[in-house]
């Protein structure tokens, strides 16, 4: 039985790293025709394949992994998640906000918004940690969170750092600034603050109904501004229509204008 298990082993590690090394191959044969494909363009003196936008993405796979986005769920355009990222349905990842699976798994539910310049990361498979982050929470601006299960309906401060293996029960609150040690447990219904955080206080009856209040407001909000980047998407779409147009037309057209309505 052990043998058998080892074996198995062996041969998900090894389709892992063919995944890799051909996931690797196509993009140094993609990379290759476009770098011929600009070289070519500077021979011609023709200047319309220049990028002049920024090539982030918001969603990177990491070689044959991508993440999965639920439906309704946006991602803003200079959030970064990479990896084995899976969010739930009508959450939202906000402006700077960094979620990194690239040794481990992050799994995001339903409802819930991360705010700006959050960080998440894992812990390495040995150790299988992964980051579980329910429904309905609500993460504020600039928290850190590492390798650990936070239960729906709770509220992470902004600010505050929730260490490797901890835990946060359902409808708890982590202060802003708080920091969370290593492998602490905060109960169901209980107020952390403070470093190292330390309970404060139960939840009153009348907080519980700001959990369900954060997550639809943030859904709402979400909305609106994945409408207005979706103006833009539409804008440069036209665009890449235009400059393809010109590209096939010659050398008097090789020098793109602006559209105004992007300066506007």
């Amino acid at each position: 039985e052990e043998k058998r298990n080892v074996e198995a082993l062996d041969t998900s590690r090894g389709r892992k790293l063919m995944a890799r090394f051909f996931n690797k191959v196509g993009l140094l044969l993609r990379e290759t025709g476009q770098s011929l494909d600009r070289l070519g363009c500077r021979i011609q003196g023709n200047e319309a394949f220049k990028e002049q936008l920024s090539r982030h993405r918001n969603l990177m796979n990491l070689y044959d992994i991508k993440p999965k986005v639920g439906e309704g769920s946006w991602v803003a355009p200079d959030a970064a998640v990479v990896g084995d990222v899976t969010i739930g349905k009508n959450s939202s990842v906000w402006y700077g906000t960094v979620l990194r699976a690239d040794v481990n798994r992050i799994k995001i539910g339903d409802d819930t918004n991360i705010q700006d310049r959050t960080v998440i990361h894992v812990e390495t498979p040995a150790k299988d940690q992964v980051t579980e982050i329910g429904s309905r929470v609500t993460i504020g601006h600039g928290a850190v969170l590492h390798s650990c299960v936070v239960e729906d309906d709770s509220l992470i401060g902004m600010g505050s750092t929730i260490g490797t293996g901890v835990h946060v029960g359902k409808n708890a609150i982590v202060g802003a600034a708080a920091v969370v040690p290593p492998n602490t447990h905060i109960p169901s219904g209980e107020l952390w603050a403070g470093n190292p955080a330390k309970k404060v206080r139960n939840i009153k009856p009348d907080e519980l109904n700001y959990f369900k209040f954060s997550a639809d407001e943030y859904a709402l909000l979400a909305k609106d501004h994945a409408s207005e980047h979706a103006k833009l998407d539409d804008l440069l779409a036209a665009e890449r229509a235009a400059r393809k147009t010109m590209g096939e037309r010659g050398g008097e057209f090789d020098r793109w204008p602006q559209i105004d309505a992007l300066g506007a």
